[in-house]
């Protein structure tokens, strides 16, 4: 592939979503597309993902490097999706199935580590030499970036600080995660954590944004949770400044867009943090919810 010519194809696979993205070689989007995923339907979860490969590299009129982010990681041990909240990609070849398909090498990555590498490569964290990226929306993940590059770590769960459980955690409320254990991050800090702790103090099915604007309307309940929720967050990222120390962390997924995170979390995660101050910036990520996708297309970039 003629590397001036050349454009970077990023597939970002998430459990109600799989978002596609072109990237020319400055950077600049040339192409973006979405549709709903298959849940539960692996088969058909590759075959949407080969179609809108397809249908991007011909609106293009070319082919493009393609990287992929998945909500899960690929065993070192077996080569098979491992530790995924779309249960249904768990133990199957998504990397082989692929490359297979599309005749090509596809790079694969966890859908955190993408982002975390998209804010960092020209993001909100753009210029930091150690960045830690959460995405706190359906699940839980986490990314490390060094040097402009992914710490995927020995096992490939680097930053996957989803299933540590709640430090500090006084909390009666110990809900059950996917993986097995109870209490995870995962079941405090994701949008579908929030909503199972609101269903269990009212008795109501709310979804994450209908909470927040609950709180803002007077649901004392609903207050009273998002109270919580900041403390939460400031414990679990206290805990991941202890052991990585990043000079950034930037916030992704749903409760993302939630702005009060950004104002009161610094102000108290000070409380858990084994320093005499805390340099930490916590920010928005620049490209919102398709920082994903775009991390995805720098992936795809490193095959040329």
């Amino acid at each position: 592939m003629n590397k001036a010519n050349a454009f970077h194809i990023g597939i970002d696979l998430g459990g109600t979503k799989i978002e596609i993205i072109a990237l020319d070689a400055s950077g600049e989007q040339i192409y973006r597309r979405r549709v709903d995923t298959p849940k539960g339907d692996y088969p058909a979860t590759v075959d949407a993902i080969v179609s809108l490969i397809n249908q991007c590299e011909e609106a293009l009129n070319g082919r493009g490097t393609i990287g992929v982010g998945i909500p899960g990681a690929v065993s070192r041990k077996t080569g098979l999706i491992k530790n995924a909240n779309s249960t249904w990609l768990i133990g199957e070849d998504l990397q082989g199935d692929l490359t297979t398909a599309l005749q090509r090498p596809v790079a694969l990555q966890n859908d955190a580590n993408c982002f975390v590498l998209s804010e960092a490569v020209d993001g909100s964290a753009a210029g930091a030499q150690c960045v830690f990226g959460v995405i706190i929306g359906t699940g839980c993940g986490g990314g490390i970036v060094f040097g402009g590059q992914v710490i995927s770590g020995v096992n490939a769960i680097g930053g996957e600080w989803g299933h540590n459980p709640l430090p500090w955690s006084c909390e009666e409320t110990q809900l059950d995660c996917y993986c097995g254990l109870i209490g995870c991050n995962e079941t405090f800090l994701s949008g579908s954590g929030l909503e199972r702790h609101y269903q269990q103090r009212s008795g109501k099915n709310l979804t994450a944004k209908q909470i927040e604007a609950a709180a803002l309307q007077g649901d004392e309940t609903a207050e009273k949770l998002l109270d919580d929720y900041v403390i939460w967050l400031a414990k679990g990222l206290a805990a991941v400044i202890n052991v990585v120390d990043p000079d950034v962390i930037v916030l992704g997924g749903g409760m993302s867009n939630f702005s009060r995170l950004y104002a009161e979390v610094p102000t108290i995660w000070h409380q858990w943090v084994f320093s005499d101050q805390v340099d930490t910036r916590l920010v928005a990520p620049k490209f919102g919810d398709s920082s994903g996708v775009r991390g995805a297309a720098w992936l795809g970039k490193s095959a040329l």
